[in-house]
């Protein structure tokens, strides 16, 4: 009895982060110009602590910057975070990045991640889909401080490298998988 409602309450947690997950991002967004800036810093921030993230970033197509992903939960998790697709420099769209997960979990943290598209193909992946869920096509390869030290740039044969930087708070594990990257119009 006590298992079939620790099982109820964890469905109704399930459903409420859900329908915060689904709301509306219009009305959670950032201005454009705020996304803007906070990217802009947080790439900068990422290129000033990690100089295979600054090569990759020569190479790469467009980057997409997410400063601020806030992730928190207690065996239910979800998180949430806004970011700019920069490329040539140039601002070219906005997105957001939500995904809940189930599991033996518990605390808050917030980070920051960078995607950096090296080929045609994964643009448009990221445009042609109406949103991305991070693990199914192109190839995505989490950079971690082991891997950054064997990449360079005769070596960059995947779709997709993602960087995470800035991380502060307690969680257990850091991973995108999940994760939904839908395209967002702030203003």
């Amino acid at each position: 009895m006590k298992y079939l409602q620790l099982l109820n309450l964890h469905t109704v947690l399930l459903v409420a982060i859900s329908v915060i997950i689904c709301l509306p991002t219009q009305a959670r967004a950032a201005s454009a110009a705020e996304i803007d800036a906070a990217s802009r810093a947080g790439l900068r921030q990422l290129y000033a602590s990690n100089a295979k993230a600054r090569e990759v970033g020569r190479q790469a197509r467009a980057v997409l910057v997410f400063p601020s992903i806030t992730k928190g939960g207690f065996l239910i998790a979800a998180q949430h975070g806004e970011g700019a697709l920069f490329m040539h420099h140039g601002t070219i769209g906005y997105y957001n990045s939500v995904a809940a997960s189930y599991g033996l979990q518990a605390g808050i943290q917030k980070f920051g991640y960078a995607l950096f598209f090296m080929n045609s193909g994964a643009m448009s992946h990221l445009h042609g889909q109406g949103g991305w869920e991070l693990g199914s096509a192109p190839s995505l390869v989490v950079v971690d401080k082991g891997m950054a030290g064997s990449l360079s740039t005769t070596n960059l044969k995947k779709d997709v490298y993602a960087f995470f930087f800035n991380q502060k708070g307690l969680m257990g594990g850091l991973g995108l998988q999940g994760s939904k990257i839908t395209e967002i119009h702030p203003r």
